[in-house]
């Protein structure tokens, strides 16, 4: 797929009730929500933000996380009303964190300063770190952290300052920043919390079968960087995945109460899980809007075909954290190959990933003006784009506006999970927080984005992808017809980041 068709491949625009069942109702199309499915779309979970965001309180891991490396890790962070923080990063050798490696303890202080002009729904932060110490449940954890050390000039210093491994002592915590340290050797570790800096709490409903709807706080932190060397210099524009609230998260949750109850001397060893074999075939959706850094809001439906190994679907971009404002359209369609197991992430199967064919629909004034101001030959040929009316760029080899090239190729990374309720989850590689594309094996990803969740109960039967019935009847051109809110200088450079990240 085009540098992030495939992360974005076969996102369904999902425009709230009205929009989804619109398009389900296009011409030409003959798709069809079931009532399971229609659970799964974010329009159909509310979701308040909470501004300003309040941290207070105990905020954990909900499962075993994977970060750019890969790292394997659960977090547990507890945040004060006068403003000082406590933070436990457990980090383990395995992708079921069952193994513990090592434990970083966290101590700090946060203010929440406005909201981020950035990324909307977000509020930025400054923070300052009073403490980092570390403590190593094994020896070859020891080892290993000494090695990373010894790779800088500072860090050799502060490697000298850890014991042999013969002189390791379970459970000894070892000060990498504080009152006691000659120096900062997390720095020479290449940790910060950058993540700190950018922050999004929100609510939702639960649905519970026999009771009444369970409330869910989540905490949305910035993300990490791709590129281990970028992390001391990059500040978020996107999320991790999200700490849920100790007291107020989603059950069941066989990891909440271990990880809760944990501290630096006793990480959590998570249950064990049983390793699924990737089967792609069937439809796979969003469960919620989906914020990429560079202010890329979209939600994803993918369609695998086994047994021919092609894929088709839509990609829906937002310009609200939401995903309530749509601004275009992307169906993309390909092949793939078979999948490998990865010898770099465990439990993780590798494939490639092309894309040959691409229409596009623009679901805002603004990005209609854009592709009417194009050169025809850069996207779709002759012809004037219409609001809602969707176009084939196949022939043009993509859409360069949008950064759509074809044909395309892509090193990708997916693993199967099922959650505790039995539902299957599929996960696909994260993308480079530099907006290049996984092109070649050696940029293919290490860690993953949010989970899509299977969705059995969908009807699809159409010979060719839903069209969208143009919404308005003459090209849009010309300057002063996008939403007052966005004047297209701005919107335009807005759209061109958001670009450069999904493709």
């Amino acid at each position: 797929m085009p540098a992030a068709m495939l992360p974005y491949a076969c996102v369904l625009v999902l425009l709230g009730a009205h929009t989804a069942e619109a398009a389900g109702m296009a011409e030409g199309s003959r798709l069809r929500w079931g009532p399971h499915c229609q659970q799964l779309l974010p329009s159909r979970a509310p979701v308040t933000a909470l501004l300003p965001s309040r941290l207070d309180g105990p905020w954990i891991s909900t499962g075993c996380e994977v970060r750019p490396g890969p790292e394997f890790l659960t977090r547990s962070y507890t945040f004060y009303p006068n403003r000082l923080f406590r933070a436990y990063q457990f980090y383990y050798r395995d992708p079921s964190c069952r193994e513990p490696a090592h434990s970083l303890l966290i101590k700090g202080k946060v203010r929440l300063r406005r909201a981020s002009w950035v990324t909307r729904g977000a509020t930025e932060a400054d923070y300052h770190l009073h403490k980092v110490g570390v403590v190593f449940h094994s020896r070859s954890a020891l080892l290993d952290v000494a090695g990373r050390l010894d790779q800088s000039r500072a860090g050799r210093a502060c490697a000298r300052r850890l014991p042999a491994a013969r002189a390791w002592l379970p459970g000894a915590l070892y000060e990498l920043l504080g009152a006691g340290a000659e120096r900062d050797c997390a720095a020479a570790l290449g940790f910060t919390m950058h993540e700190l800096s950018l922050v999004r709490v929100q609510r939702r409903l639960q649905p519970e079968p026999r009771d009444a709807p369970r409330l869910v706080e989540e905490l949305y932190l910035g993300d990490i960087h791709t590129d281990r060397a970028e992390r001391r210099h990059y500040r978020p524009t996107g999320y991790q995945r999200p700490l849920q609230s100790a007291l107020h998260h989603a059950r069941p949750c066989p990891a909440c109460s271990l990880i809760a109850r944990s501290d630096e001397h006793h990480p959590p060893v998570l249950p064990r899980q049983a390793a699924l074999p990737l089967r792609l075939g069937g439809r796979w959706v969003s469960p919620g809007c989906e914020v990429r850094p560079a202010v890329l809001f979209l939600t994803r439906v993918f369609t695998f075909h086994g047994h021919n190994r092609s894929w088709e679907g839509y990609y829906h971009h937002f310009s609200d954290p939401t995903c309530r404002q749509p601004t275009f359209t992307v169906y993309a369609a390909g092949r793939y190959t078979k999948g490998t197991p990865s010898a770099r992430v465990r439990g993780g199967t590798e494939l490639v990933f092309q894309v040959t064919r691409a229409r596009v629909t623009p679901m805002d004034r603004v990005t209609t003006a854009m592709l009417n101001f194009s050169e025809p030959s850069s996207c779709g040929g002759p012809g004037a784009w219409y609001l809602g009316a969707e176009r084939d760029v196949t022939a043009t080899n993509g859409c360069l506006p949008l950064g759509i090239r074809l044909p395309h190729v892509e090193y990708e990374l997916f693993k199967m999970e099922e959650d505790p309720l039995g539902q299957s989850l599929l996960f696909i590689g994260q993308r480079p927080t530099d907006g290049s594309s996984p092109d070649t094996p050696e940029k293919r990803p290490t860690s993953y984005q949010a989970p899509l969740v299977l969705c059995d109960r969908v009807a699809w039967g159409f010979s060719r992808p839903p069209r969208h019935r143009p919404l308005l009847q003459t090209p849009v051109s010309g300057g002063g017809l996008g939403p007052p809110a966005a004047p297209l200088p701005s919107l335009l450079l807005v759209l061109g980041l958001a670009f450069l990240q999904w493709l």
